[in-house]
């Protein structure tokens, strides 16, 4: 924009001049005969490389209209050339501080997105971009004369003013224009064109304002130009923050570029002739191009590699017509070529979440020198260079599609824009800046959220799916789901299987988030240490913050105690402890109307031997009705019984045990222990021993262990005055919220 750009002597050619004061006019007769296309990849490259003569274009205005009408043959340029009009009387006086006309900027941030195949209304708007910031020109104004669209893409980038936010105002501009861009994408278009100008203009501002600028560039902008696919715009903008970041590391990549350029053979020519060869024969029409490596990408090979080879200065491009020929492409170069598998990457089948598509190979040349080889349509192609900037508003719904009293564009008959879709990223981003409502905090969370470049999918349990950044764990799924309601969650099964929250997630697996129903649930402070995302850790330090830890109870308080994971809360009660029957108390006082159960030494057992003493049920299988079981006598001419397929029977039997035979009896009452498995959370010990209370259970002993892992294992031995209540209870355990699994206590397995 407006605030800093200026020409410097070594930048390299610029690809706009100032027309006349009078202005031009954009040609709205026959087509004259067209010029050249500029090629924004060789202009960026030739100014990086070094000196040239300062090329001003003669009819800038005439330029940015045939790089329109290239893409968009039928375009209606009449929205331009008032645009255009409205811009150059505006600026009309305003200098740059190389000294030149200001129309200039807007001019060449137009003329950029016209190479990239925008679409009429963005570079309606890009010729305006600066008029309300720097002009008198207000966004009624442009309402007026260019329609809803073109104002809220004008007022989308428009700076904040400092005077009114003072430091606080880049953070609120770029939160301004993010949320812009949630319903326009379009907006960050005109924003990354605006940027790269004034990037490659910035050679005349002080050193220590240049690496600012390129820091915000680096940390903000870059990313979002690789998030919106927009290639063409992104290699440029790191080549040039590359240059003022590090200069000597990017003098030194210069002369590699510049030695290898002068090298007489090119093994990249060479192995392009053979894929040509090799189509040929196949009869697949392509078409095969050289592509030069940008400086960062030399850079980061060399920095791999240590000594470069010819090959590794570029990549061949092999462009196709149809999916499919992509495909035969690939087999074909395969079959006549030494591919490196390693190197195959399907991004066809698997697009990446930045709309782009490509297969990637690499095929090796007898020297040893390995070429990689992207094969795409042409399609493929201007989506790879241009991303969403050729697909002009994506996210808006097509005209046909509209539904009554709203407009293309997403605008309603009523002023107030549609909500379309967004990409998963966005919508991230724009939920978790309502929490970050500090400058300083929003800040510094969007370049960590931008930092993070690569993205998975995971697929919920009734098919939807859930894009998240790398590296996110369950936590991140849980608030990326519900928002804030995740503070209830309380586990997770991943493909299937439990999974703690801390459980790290890979693209393609399927989560299943557990919720618990107690609306006072809380979140773990542990869970920090797990959010990945922005939105699950503001979330949670929001909670943290308005809700500090309460001070530790007092030894022996009849608090009900938390089993939270990290918290190493702990409730013991060993049989026959004074402990024990605290826990059956509590839960009857939990249970309005509990009766206890008939308190039975067990369930009745008929032992068919005469004269045998008294019985007892093994502790070791705890047996109920109407469980297979045998009896051996021990001291005392007592009869302990046993499941069938208990370890003890088979020792016992080894030992020359006799079998004594035994049956249950009419009477079911019964004695068994019962594991259940949990996540932690507040109240779960009450809640549990609740729900064992009113199906008729007391508790004779319980044992919850020590948390590990977000896990917590309890114990309970409980008498039943009927067996058959036995199913009920364990259904009923295991419908409390965070209790995931119930079983018996199970023989122990016989060893081979």
């Amino acid at each position: 924009m407006s605030a800093d750009a200026a020409n410097p002597a070594n930048s390299g050619p610029v690809v706009t001049s100032g027309p006349t004061a009078s202005g031009a006019v954009l040609p709205t007769a026959p087509r004259r005969k067209a010029r050249s296309r500029l090629d924004l990849r060789r202009l960026g490259r030739a100014a990086l490389l070094g000196p040239a003569a300062r090329d001003r274009l003669p009819d800038a205005i005439g330029h940015v209209a045939e790089a329109h009408r290239a893409h968009h043959p039928d375009a209606d340029l009449e929205p331009l050339r008032r645009a255009y009009v409205l811009a150059e009387s505006s600026h009309r006086g305003q200098m740059r501080k190389s000294g030149e006309p200001y129309i200039t900027h807007p001019l060449a941030v137009t003329l950029i997105l016209a190479e990239l195949g925008a679409e009429t209304t963005t570079l309606t708007a890009s010729l305006l971009h600066d008029t309300v910031e720097d002009t008198d020109v207000t966004l009624d104004q442009v309402r007026e004369e260019f329609g809803e669209e073109v104002r809220f893409l004008v007022d989308g980038v428009t700076k904040l003013e400092k005077v009114d936010y003072g430091a606080a105002a880049e953070p609120e501009t770029f939160r301004k224009m993010l949320v812009a861009t949630g319903n326009d994408v379009r907006v960050m278009s005109i924003k990354l064109a605006d940027r790269l100008h004034n990037m490659r203009t910035l050679g005349v501002m002080r050193p220590e304002k240049q690496a600012r600028i390129a820091k915000v560039t680096r940390d903000v902008l870059i990313p979002l130009a690789e998030r919106l696919g927009v290639q063409a715009l992104k290699t440029e903008l790191e080549d040039l923050v590359f240059a003022i970041l590090l200069p000597e590391e990017y003098e030194h990549t210069r002369e590699l570029i510049v030695d290898n350029a002068s090298r007489a053979d090119d093994p990249l020519a060479e192995t392009a002739d053979e894929v040509r060869v090799v189509l040929r024969d196949a009869g697949i029409q392509a078409e095969v191009l050289i592509r030069p490596r940008h400086f960062v990408s030399v850079h980061r090979v060399a920095r791999k590699r240590g000594r470069l080879r010819g090959s590794d200065f570029g990549r061949l491009l092999v462009l196709v017509h149809e999916d499919a020929d992509c495909y035969g492409v690939l087999g074909e170069l395969h079959t006549c070529l030494t591919p490196v598998v390693s190197e195959f990457k399907d991004f066809i089948a698997v697009p990446k979440f930045n709309l782009y598509q490509s297969l990637h190979t690499a095929v090796a040349r007898g020297d040893g020198q390995v070429t990689e080889v992207l094969i795409r349509t042409h399609q493929m192609h201007k989506v790879a260079e241009a991303g969403v900037v050729a697909l002009g508003n994506p996210y808006a719904p097509p005209a046909d599609e509209l539904a009554d009293g709203e407009r293309s564009g997403g605008e309603r008959a009523d002023g107030e824009r549609a909500d379309p879709t967004r990409p998963g990223w966005l919508s991230r981003l724009l939920e978790w800046q309502q929490g970050a409502s500090d400058p300083d905090t929003f800040w510094s969370t969007l370049r960590e959220d931008l930092a993070q470049d690569r993205e998975i999918t995971v697929f919920r349990p009734d098919g939807g799916t859930l894009g998240l950044p790398e590296g996110a764990t369950c936590v991140d799924a849980a608030y990326a789901q519900y928002g804030e309601d995740a503070h209830a969650c309380i586990g997770a099964r991943v493909n299937g299987r439990l999974a703690t929250l801390s459980t790290v997630l890979r693209d393609g697996d399927t989560v299943q988030l557990l919720m618990g129903q107690d609306p006072a649930s809380e979140p773990s402070r542990e869970w920090l240490e797990h959010a990945h995302t922005p939105a699950a850790r503001i979330a949670i330090q929001r909670w943290l913050t308005t809700h500090p830890a309460p001070a530790a109870p007092a030894a022996g308080s009849a608090q009900d105690t938390a089993v939270r994971p990290g918290d190493g809360a702990v409730a013991r009660a060993v049989e026959g402890s004074a402990s024990a029957p605290a826990v059956g108390e509590a839960s009857r006082a939990a249970a309005p109307g509990f009766r206890p159960a008939d308190r039975s030494a067990g369930a009745d057992v008929v032992v068919d031997e005469p004269g045998a003493g008294s019985v007892r049920l093994a502790g070791c299988c705890t047996p109920v009705p109407p469980d297979e079981v045998t009896g051996f006598a021990v001291r005392g001419g007592a009869v302990t019984v046993h499941r069938v397929l208990c370890a003890a029977v088979a020792r016992m039997k080894d030992a020359g045990r006799a079998e004594i035979g035994v049956r249950w009896g009419d009477t079911t009452g019964c004695r068994v222990t019962l594991f259940a498995e949990s996540f932690g959370r507040p109240h779960l010990l009450a809640d549990l021993t609740e729900a064992m209370a009113l199906e008729g259970a007391e508790i004779v002993s319980a044992t919850v262990e020590p948390p590990s892992r977000q896990r917590v294992r309890h114990t309970y031995t409980v008498e039943l005055p009927d067996a058959a209540h036995l199913p009920a209870l364990m259904r009923a355990m295991r419908n409390v919220p965070g209790v995931y699994d119930v079983s018996r206590a199970q023989p122990q397995a016989l060893e081979d």
